[in-house]
């Protein structure tokens, strides 16, 4: 892999990344009586977006929003110009991950019809939207985070809607959470703009279109797993090379398990919520292919995992994986609203590096470029540790942008521990361990999961 397109300065980009924060920090006062300051702001996405086919009715929106004036099809405008930006960040990160891989990318997305028809309930939710928009977030309050509850009920039991549900749900909880907003030290600002962008967006017809799913044949070959945990919920994210059994070209993959869960449980407790949701995570923790029989997948490369569509298949290195197969292995597509910087994370191989050490921070120096670890995302629940990925010679991980740089997230690395050559992964107690620290972790997380499991059946009987 090379690494000078990872550090070469990106035109337009800190220009851009300008525009969306001050917009941004307009959105925490709120637009119902624009300052001064914000007033410029407004201007400044109009005039990001100028020469574009949004420009027209960006400039009309900015310029009603700034003398508060503005109805709902002007902050929609704003929320799409916005979008529209981090979009064309996205893609300019992508392609330069594109040049340093040298992997091709799908650009194939057919997509099929959401099956919107609730247009009251998407108006409904667009309102709620403004209002918030309107009083910032520095304006919230209890009553008005509440009034979404009754159209995320209504939209919950439409197949079509649940996406939007969903999002308006997990928002308004963090809302509920800060309020009241006058009170907040501190604002997630990139964030709740992120979330209020992409709901109003949402709210349009046609927003709901997905990319159509199709199945796949064929061999799965694991690189790595990705554990993303919350105190009530926890994804193991596993990436993958698939190769078609038609001989047609590999492709990079995606297979997810979701399970909620109680805040006391974490570290290798989280596998045993986990595992009895997909034969997936026994593989990776064992090392070994699945083949796949009529398995449901996305246009985005995401797999609709069902266990009867797959079976364990032979032994399979990852770092053989990474070395022979994904390097002619396609990119997936990425689906117009989910264009986002937050969304690049592109696996990868290096070799060769040299790691330093500086402050806390680690940073590996792959051909003469430096390229920063984010030790922060290696999850507690595996055998990986910074200490081990700072003595490694081969890493598998995933290339992330964030904070302005390229990031590198270990997901597996090569390193020696007592004389000997080993292979660390961060899911390698996903399938159950005998390592003795695994061991230990396992059984202090039984006993937590057997009590709350006691209770909860207590209180089901009652």
């Amino acid at each position: 892999m090379r690494a000078d397109p990872l550090t070469e300065p990106v035109d337009g980009l800190d220009e851009v990344l300008t525009a969306v924060d001050a917009f941004d920090q307009a959105l925490v006062a709120g637009l119902l009586r624009p300052q001064p300051g914000q007033a410029a702001a407004l201007a400044g996405l109009a005039e990001a977006v100028a020469g574009t086919p949004l420009a027209a009715r960006v400039a009309e929106a900015a310029e009603k929003t700034a003398a508060a004036s503005a109805g709902e099809e002007h902050l929609t405008a704003l929320a799409a110009a916005r979008t529209a930006l981090l979009g064309s960040v996205h893609d300019v990160l992508a392609a330069r991950l594109q040049e340093a891989t040298g992997r091709a990318r799908s650009d194939e997305t057919v997509f099929t019809p959401g099956g919107q028809k609730a247009v009251n309930l998407l108006a409904a939710a667009r309102s709620w939207l403004v209002d918030l928009a309107r009083a910032g977030w520095q304006g919230i309050d209890h009553d008005m985070v509440s009034a979404s509850a009754q159209v995320v009920s209504a939209m919950l039991p439409d197949p079509s809607l649940r996406r939007l549900a969903a999002l308006l749900d997990g928002f308004a909880a963090e809302l509920a959470a800060s309020c009241p907003g006058a009170t907040l030290e501190r604002v997630p600002v990139r964030r709740w703009a992120d979330l209020w962008s992409r709901a109003m967006l949402l709210t349009l017809p046609g927003a709901a279109d997905v990319p159509a799913a199709a199945t796949v044949t064929g061999r799965l070959l694991p690189l790595g797993v990705d554990v993303h945990e919350h105190a009530t919920a926890v994804q193991a994210q596993v990436h993958a090379v698939f190769e078609p059994a038609d001989g047609s070209a590999s492709r990079l993959v995606r297979a997810a398990v979701s399970v909620p869960k109680p805040d006391t449980v974490v570290g290798a407790g989280l596998w045993q919520l986990l595992r009895p949701h997909t034969s997936l995570l026994a593989a990776v923790g064992e090392g070994r292919s699945m083949h796949l029989a009529d398995m449901p997948v996305t246009a985005e490369g995401d797999l609709l995992w069902e266990d009867g569509c797959a079976r364990s298949g032979e032994p399979a290195d990852a770092f053989a994986t990474a070395r022979v197969a994904l390097p002619a292995a396609a990119d997936p597509a990425t689906a117009p609203l989910d264009r986002h910087p937050a969304r690049i994370a592109v696996p990868v191989l290096l070799e060769g590096y040299t790691a330093q050490e500086e402050d806390g921070v680690l940073t590996f120096i792959v051909a003469r470029h430096p390229l920063a670890v984010d030790t922060d995302r290696i999850p507690a629940a595996g055998p990986l540790t910074p200490e081990a990925v700072a003595a490694s010679g081969a890493c598998i991980g995933l290339l992330r942008w964030d904070a302005g740089t390229y990031r590198i997230q270990p997901l597996a690395v090569e390193t020696t521990a007592r004389k000997r050559n080993v292979t660390l992964h961060a899911g390698g107690w996903a399938g159950g361990t005998a390592d003795k620290a695994g061991v230990r972790a396992e059984k202090a997380a039984t006993a937590a999961v057997a009590v709350l499991r006691e209770r909860a059946g207590r209180l089901l009987r009652k």
